[in-house]
């Protein structure tokens, strides 16, 4: 079997795909930062747990906030996913259906992690014998969950691997034959750990300049997390790319030269973000972490293009022209980011809690 030949026909498009693919960027970026921040805070919480005979008070935090940010990082989650169907649909379509048990037992993974969340939020007090448990079940669902996407990203990009289907009907291949497979999981596992202590610096740095001066001994600590897991990330990340095909990580050309400027810059920019951190200077920080952020999700977007261009390419998609749909989704979507917006300036001033 010809892997080629398994590759379905793609639809056309309404617009240049140019559009889509900064769409595409831009809500992944919003989905990105908001599940690191929910995985990180899950691993986070876990281990103060486990391995403080204490509790620090940032496990209460967590657990009031950690409903609000599975919202959040689901929702985010739908547009990139939808943007990535529109361009990719025909590769991701059957990525889905080669695992298909697999993904779809997504959604029961994501309800009971999201149920366990209300639960340890809402019954903190009363729980405290299973507070280890409950937050290691929360942590092990969410991480279950990025594993299959990671999965599923993989395949997608490896039409090579889907003739295993006639082997294993079954719908539930997985791609472990992709040596960046495991190492790319883990580059998403240190990067959450380590924007989930950023995010909770960050709130302790906001609580200290409203007055609460309680709050500035935490910082220390919660730039520690993002400090040791960013510095353990720079080793997983050169595993990933030591993984990639030599042709990605040799690509000349223009694609190349982005790969290669995109790729310094964000090393320089996570470079910057550890000298801040480890000065606890967390706005800087978080500056230097955002641009970095930016950089890799520009780098992830190139490489999935070079591993595709043996298969296919954005460029080849025929657009029939209807605007009008693209228009009233950029109104929407404006609109839906000042609704958050101002949700979220509701909720701070009074420090209060938003549930979902």
């Amino acid at each position: 079997m010809i892997p080629a030949h398994l590759i379905p026909t793609p639809d056309p498009l309404q617009v240049p795909w140019g559009w889509f693919q900064l769409l595409l960027s831009t809500t992944f970026l919003l989905h990105i930062l908001a599940m690191n921040i929910m995985i990180g805070w899950a691993i986070i919480t876990f281990c103060n747990h486990a391995f403080n005979q204490k509790i620090p008070t940032e496990n209460q935090l967590i657990s009031q906030k950690l409903p609000f940010t599975i919202a959040f990082t689901v929702n985010f989650g739908v547009a990139p996913l939808l943007f990535l169907q529109v361009l990719y649909g025909h590769f991701m379509y059957t990525s889905s259906v080669l695992m298909a048990v697999f993904w779809l037992s997504i959604v029961a993974l994501l309800i009971l992690a999201y149920s366990a969340a209300y639960v340890y939020n809402l019954q903190f007090a009363k729980i405290s014998g299973l507070h280890t448990l409950i937050s290691g079940i929360i942590a092990l669902l969410l991480l279950a969950i990025t594993f299959l996407f990671t999965n599923n990203m993989s395949l997608m990009v490896s039409p090579e691997s889907w003739v295993r289907y006639f082997d294993h009907p079954q719908g539930m291949l997985l791609n472990f034959g992709d040596p960046t497979l495991l190492p790319r999981y883990l580059h998403s596992v240190f990067a959450s750990v380590a924007v989930g202590g950023l995010a909770l610096g960050l709130y302790y740095d906001w609580q200290r300049r409203r007055g609460n001066h309680a709050a500035a001994a935490h910082i220390p600590s919660a730039m520690n997390w993002f400090v040791y897991a960013t510095i353990g990330n720079f080793g997983v990340g050169t595993w990933y790319f030591g993984g990639l095909p030599a042709a990605i990580r040799t690509a000349t050309g223009a694609t190349g030269a982005f790969l290669l400027c995109f790729l310094l810059a964000g090393i320089t920019a996570t470079i910057l973000s550890l000298i801040y951190g480890l000065q606890n200077r967390v706005r800087h920080a978080a500056g230097a972490v955002l641009g970095a952020i930016i950089c890799m999700v520009t780098v992830r977007e190139l490489v999935r293009r070079q591993t595709l261009a043996p298969w296919f390419s954005t460029s080849d998609l025929e657009v029939v022209p209807q605007y009008s749909p693209l228009i009233l989704f950029l109104l929407i979507f404006a609109a839906g980011l000042y609704l958050i917006w101002w949700m979220i300036k509701l909720v701070l001033p009074a420090d209060k809690e938003v549930q979902s």
